[in-house]
């Protein structure tokens, strides 16, 4: 007996039929409908993997952590340096006063690091990620890269609807 994945948006006669714990979907298969916990744990478990497929909620919700995460970082340094600027005045005489910032120090600098790691732990599975979810619809991986240079269009392909045809990007051997 098949077993078809919850809230998958197709059934194809060239699918396999999932024989995970539960039905869930092997690893190499797209996983429709994953929770939260479930498609972080697949961004990074498939950390450079580009064949395959990954479904919109494993897309976004690994795109909502790496966002977030990003926003925090680059939050808690800028924070920090406001809270830590200090003014000084210099009088330059003949009424001229000059105004300047201290420099930032040591820890304003590690917390302005912290993004940066982040961004490099994260950018491979980030731009896998979103090379098979535009497998899911059926398109070139590789249509991706022009998400790098323009932002909007990685968000635009979030959005495509899986297509079943993408079935022809899966490696099953490969998630064995």
């Amino acid at each position: 007996m098949t077993q078809q994945q919850p809230g998958a948006p197709y059934r194809s006669a060239t699918e396999p039929a999932y024989g995970g714990p539960a039905g869930q979907p092997p690893i190499w298969a797209p996983r429709y409908g994953a929770s939260f916990g479930q498609a972080v744990g697949r961004f990074f478990r498939k950390y450079a993997t580009f064949s395959g497929r990954a479904s919109r909620s494993e897309f976004w919700w690994a795109y909502l952590v790496v966002a977030g995460v990003s926003f925090i970082l680059v939050a808690v340094a800028i924070a920090y340096r406001v809270a830590t600027v200090e003014y000084r005045t210099y009088d330059l005489g003949g009424g001229q006063v000059y105004q300047a910032t201290t420099p930032p120090g040591p820890v304003f600098w590690f917390l302005l690091a912290l993004p940066a790691l982040w961004w490099l732990a994260t950018i491979v599975p980030t731009l896998a990620l979103g090379w098979r979810r535009l497998h899911d619809a059926n398109l070139p991986g590789a249509l991706y890269l022009i998400a790098v240079f323009v932002g909007i269009v990685g968000i635009v392909f979030g959005l495509l609807p899986s297509n079943p045809e993408g079935a022809r990007h899966d490696r099953p051997e490969a998630g064995r």
